[in-house]
């Protein structure tokens, strides 16, 4: 696998923590490792001059409709970005808010990319099976290429890892990798 650090961009969806009672962003067990993870090729992007690119739930409280399945979760001024990610601090970072599980659906973010260039993203976050999904599947009808570090990728809502990541090789013909071999591909 070859990256054209000109035409990529790190997107990072829904990497988030909750700063008070939330159904969806609260810590998890699991979670450690994950976030780890994301820090890792956020930082690894950074350096290797990526755009990068925070997709967050940013919900009205009582009015979004993705409320109605899934209770109250990432509402507006209740959520933010992991603060080990630093989202903001970089000179090519982005922070684009959505009120869908698509981080296309209703915001900027398809302008945003084809300013910047970009054709291709590497996309981690969470819940591989719902926000990352449909995503994947909002990239791959605008014509973006995408590849999936399936460790930074995390399901613990709807489905199980496994399926999520056939999903995104067959009908979005992602490209599958791991965390260790996309900052190795980075750093070159």
């Amino acid at each position: 696998m070859s990256i054209d650090k000109q035409t990529t961009a790190l997107l990072v969806i829904d990497v988030l923590t909750a700063a008070g009672d939330d159904a969806v962003y609260e810590p998890q067990p699991d979670e450690a490792l994950f976030n780890e993870r994301c820090v890792r090729i956020t930082r690894a992007a950074r350096e290797a001059g990526l755009p990068v690119i925070f997709a967050n739930d940013d919900h009205i409280e009582g009015v979004d409709k993705e409320l109605e399945l899934w209770g109250p979760h990432g509402i507006h001024g209740k959520v933010t970005n992991l603060p080990e990610l630093e989202a903001g601090s970089g000179t090519r970072d982005f922070i684009v808010t959505k009120r869908r599980y698509s981080a296309f659906f209703g915001t900027d973010l398809d302008l945003l990319l084809r300013e910047l260039g970009v054709t291709t993203l590497i996309a981690v976050g969470e819940d591989t099976n719902i926000c990352v999904l449909h995503t994947l599947a909002d990239a791959y009808y605008l014509g973006y290429k995408t590849i999936v570090p399936q460790d930074a990728t995390r399901t613990f809502l709807c489905g199980t890892q496994e399926a999520g990541i056939e999903h995104f090789v067959k009908c979005f013909g992602s490209t599958i990798t791991t965390v260790d071999e996309m900052v190795a591909q980075l750093s070159e």
